[in-house]
């Protein structure tokens, strides 16, 4: 069967062109209105995304030509999506290492790049945060690092039962085909991170899968396991974002943005109402912190459709670093960054300038608590976040306030103002960060 096209179509009404940057359409450096901002056209809206469209569009064509390609950072970790075949030749070649340095040594080791926070670097360039080459060096014979190096072991043994079978687990399972030996799934995991940035390839190479938490609906049409699956025509619940994204093939789609929203309360609220209906698009919700599948999912589908990608989260310190790992990746895995990571993607909402140009009530807000000032505070000595001023300024600002508000406070206004007002009035205005 021959491969399906994937195509993107554009409304008429968006067709046309417009030659200025990106950059020159975000609101972000104009002062708020006193005033609640009235409710957008959607001629503003589509005209607003055709800038976008344009400016992506000579993107992706300077991507597929023989222009010079991004450099990648030196000193860094580089892992790979390695077939099954490849994986099980690194971890025989792997095994192989070891057995030599007992038949010469008696004394083996394993090398682990290790995962500290002094090993992370932000690669300014690609705009993502990779893991160092700075190596870890694990020995058998260490009661310090018997244990992690005997559950490590026992993660490679059950990696190579997996792909000798061709079948796939999950994390949960892997901690409950040793119970007593990694305790907790914390070390099971653990494991299992060593393993990829040992063996440097992706986590999904060793038949090790995220669970389905994550659900996308809208304007997209998917081949999932030789299933064709219209987003669309799923009601309201969506499609669970598979954990199997390297058998989904994406057939076509006529959407003009992808939007990632936190929780389920918003995704509700817009496929009650069918929000993609009016305005074209693509609804994804991590359910709170995003699985890898869900960012693995949203990169493949911004990378392929070539999309304009905004995201909106709680107006709290927890929204802002959520939508940081989505970005640039997570420090935790940040050898996966290149994998997971969208670095076009825009924080649309909810801004801490929103809770008072919306008008959010003073009933609707919350006091920031220690930890949540302390994770603002973190965030303002990242490089990443030091780079982007507008990302300053809002996170000063939730400092200077001391509030916070969950994406639910707009239902203040009205249940319906969030799909009715507040989103459309962002995407025509470019108030976006």
């Amino acid at each position: 069967m021959p491969k399906a096209t994937k195509k993107r179509r554009i409304s008429k009404k968006t067709s046309k062109k417009y030659k200025r940057d990106l950059t020159d359409y975000t609101s972000s450096e104009k002062p708020a209105s006193k005033e609640q901002p009235k409710k957008a056209s959607k001629k503003k809206i589509d005209q607003r995304l055709m800038k976008i469209h344009s400016f992506k569009d000579k993107k992706a064509i300077k991507q597929k030509g023989s222009v010079e390609k991004i450099p990648i950072a030196k000193n860094i970790i580089q892992v790979d999506e390695a077939s099954t075949q490849e994986t099980y030749e690194r971890i025989h070649n792997t095994s192989q290492s070891l057995l030599k340095q007992i038949m010469e040594t008696g004394k083996p080791s394993f090398e682990i790049p290790s995962r500290s926070s002094t090993n992370i670097i932000w690669d300014e360039v690609r705009d993502l945060l990779l893991l160092g080459e700075k190596i870890t060096k694990r020995p058998f014979h260490s009661l310090a690092s018997v244990v992690d190096s005997t559950r490590l072991m026992r993660v490679i043994e059950i990696v190579n039962e997996l792909l000798l079978k061709n079948i796939h687990a999950e994390k949960r399972e892997i901690f409950y085909a040793d119970v007593n030996l990694f305790k907790e799934q914390k070390n099971s995991d653990k494991s299992i991170e060593d393993l990829s940035t040992m063996l440097k390839i992706v986590r999904n190479s060793t038949h090790i899968v995220a669970n389905a938490r994550g659900t996308c609906i809208g304007r997209l049409k998917i081949r999932d396991s030789g299933d064709d699956i219209d987003l669309e025509r799923l009601g309201r619940g969506g499609w669970a974002i598979s954990p199997f994204l390297d058998e989904v093939e994406i057939i076509e789609s006529d959407a003009e943005f992808i939007l990632v929203v936190e929780k389920d309360a918003a995704l509700n609220r817009i496929s009650e109402v069918k929000w993609w209906e009016e305005y074209p698009c693509i609804v994804i919700s991590g359910k709170g912190a995003a699985t890898m599948a869900t960012r693995m999912f949203l990169r493949r589908l911004s990378k392929e459709l070539v999309l304009p990608c905004f995201c909106l989260v709680d107006s709290d310190p927890y929204g802002h670093y959520i939508y940081s790992v989505y970005l640039r990746g997570s420090k935790r895995l940040s050898y996966e960054s290149p994998f997971l990571a969208t670095p076009g993607l825009h924080l649309l909402g909810v801004l801490s300038r929103d809770l008072e140009q919306y008008k959010i009530p003073d009933s609707c807000l919350l006091n920031m608590n220690t930890e949540d000032i302390k994770r603002v505070n973190q965030m303002l000595e990242e490089p990443f976040v030091q780079k982007n001023i507008n990302w300053v300024k809002d996170l000063q600002l939730m400092l200077d306030t001391k509030q916070k508000a969950e994406i639910q406070a707009f239902i203040a206004h009205g249940f319906e103002y969030l799909t009715e007002n507040y989103l459309p009035t962002k995407l025509s205005t470019g108030d976006w960060i």
